[in-house]
């Protein structure tokens, strides 16, 4: 019985030492075909991802409950000169992939699985494949999972029911399709490599913020709150403030371009809607104070030339095509021929219930 090591390749960032050994798989991913890697440079944000295929023969079953061991050896040189080596042994317990998947639903990470996942994406998009043939391997693969683990009916979508640790991953497979990651119209080829090399290299919660981006609503209605990434957050009455790592981005509504424009602020007794003003600038900076490269900081209003870079990454809940003239709509509309999530979600669940999957 084998765990065999498949290394995921990182352009430049991480190389194979050529290490051959009986634990190297023979299914490669990424850097593979060796048991040793080699990485230009460890920082606190550095995360690797390791793939292990467990092969074993047909007369020696895998034990069930007990226990696997991983064991990690890394060897650095050290700010200060010196060379450190460094020691970490993991233990996982055997599962029968056979069995009802309650165990491996139980331990499902979906925020580590959609980076992983779009980091699997960008090594098929650097071997020259064509975007739209990576977006396909990404739907057949979030279909799959949904087959697996989400209870369902045979041909009745509205019977899908996602477990709690799946709710936020076909989400995420959303937002990941529309990101500059894999759409790399009206971005030049440095940039692509600079986004992706960054979604390789940082840690998970940078990276799925990446993925997609944080969002937060500021009103006199009470103190910051979180809010979905959609066109309905955005509101005349509110200021927005969004993190999508590359770009920390203050959006005043209408109505508070407006308040502003007209020097409300600079009046003592608006002096509330002074300290609202301050409030998304004063937390855009301490998100600044921490990142490395630095995010572009950018501060616009609603019709500003620079609003597109919220508009570009809300969810279009609400377009031209979904507003009938003359109807009340909540929130910003949104130009764009793209589907939304719940149109996504509702054509995922079909192909997760079809009988001819």
């Amino acid at each position: 019985m084998l765990q065999r090591a498949q290394g995921l390749r990182l352009r430049v960032y991480l190389l194979s030492a050529q290490t051959k050994s009986p634990v190297v798989s023979e299914n490669e991913i990424g850097i593979g075909g060796t048991a040793a890697w080699k990485v230009n440079g460890l920082y606190p944000s550095t995360t690797l991802a390791i793939f292990f295929d467990i092969v074993h023969q047909h007369n020696t079953p895998l034990p069930q409950g007990g226990q696997g061991y991983i064991q990690f050896v890394t060897q650095y040189q050290h700010s200060s000169g010196e060379r450190r080596i460094r020691v970490t042994t993991l233990a996982r317990n055997w599962v029968d992939s056979s069995v009802p998947p309650s165990y491996l639903t139980a331990g499902f990470d979906q925020e580590a699985s959609a980076v992983l996942m779009a980091r699997l994406a960008m090594f098929r998009a650097e071997r020259a494949e064509d975007g739209p043939d990576v977006l396909r391997w990404l739907d057949r693969q979030l279909i799959r999972l949904c087959q697996r683990f989400a209870d369902y009916q045979k041909d009745d979508p509205q019977s899908v029911r996602f477990h709690e640790q799946f709710t936020l991953y076909p989400q995420f497979m959303f937002h990941l399709r529309r990101s500059q990651f894999l759409q790399v119209f009206n971005n030049t080829p440095d940039e692509t490599a600079f986004y992706r090399h960054m979604l390789m290299k940082e840690d998970c919660t940078n990276s799925l913020i990446m993925i997609q981006p944080v969002l937060y609503s500021y009103s006199f209605n009470g103190p910051p709150e979180p809010v979905l990434l959609d066109s309905s957050s955005i509101l005349p009455d509110r200021i927005l403030l969004m993190d999508s790592f590359f770009h920390v981005v203050i959006y005043l509504g209408e109505q508070m371009a407006h308040w502003r424009d007209s020097g409300f602020h600079n009046q003592p007794e608006y002096q509330h809607f002074a300290n609202l003003l301050r409030a998304p600038q004063e937390d855009a900076a301490q998100m600044l104070s921490t990142r490395f490269p630095l995010s572009r900081y950018i501060e616009t209003q609603h019709d500003g030339s620079q609003a597109r870079f919220l508009i570009n990454k809300v969810n279009p809940s609400t377009t031209h095509n979904t507003t009938m003239w003359g109807g009340q709509q909540s929130g910003q509309e949104v130009l764009t021929d793209d589907v939304g999530l719940q149109v996504f979600m509702d054509h995922l669940k079909k192909l997760t219930v079809a009988s001819s999957t």
